[in-house]
């Protein structure tokens, strides 16, 4: 039973970060939009780019997401599969694990961090040495 709540914790954990890299990446244009100053952040706008940078690489590189394995691990520990977790686990996989290729998964991948990258450079945080960001 503790394993089957770790991994449904887990995958929402998962949903979590994805939904954090999205709605960053919302929130920063929103901003740029709106003049949100806590948009330009330095350490949410460093974090954020941390973030889709980790997905990239591991798309990149073959690497199958820690969080992913971890949930797998656990179900698997208990005989169960991914459809067999709690209403939230389950609503989190069918929301994190659409059914496209792999490549195609990278490039969308690749291409939202390209995004983040440019609304780095676009849209530039308060640099916490230079004073207050120019717009």
């Amino acid at each position: 039973m503790f394993y089957r709540i770790l991994a449904d914790i887990i995958v929402v954990a998962h949903l979590a970060y994805v939904l954090s890299v999205i709605v960053g990446l919302l929130a920063i244009l929103a901003g740029w939009v709106l003049d949100w100053k806590w948009t330009r952040n330095f350490t949410f706008r460093i974090v954020h780019l941390l973030l889709i940078g980790i997905v990239v690489f591991e798309a990149l590189f073959g690497i199958t997401c820690p969080l992913t394995d971890w949930e797998d691990n656990l179900r698997e520990a208990v005989g169960e599969d991914i459809s067999q977790g709690s209403f939230m686990a389950r609503l989190a996989d069918h929301l994190l694990f659409i059914n496209i290729s792999p490549e195609m998964l990278t490039v969308c991948y690749c291409l939202f961090g390209a995004a983040v990258l440019a609304a780095l450079f676009l849209i530039p945080p308060q640099w916490p040495w230079k004073g207050k960001a120019k717009r």
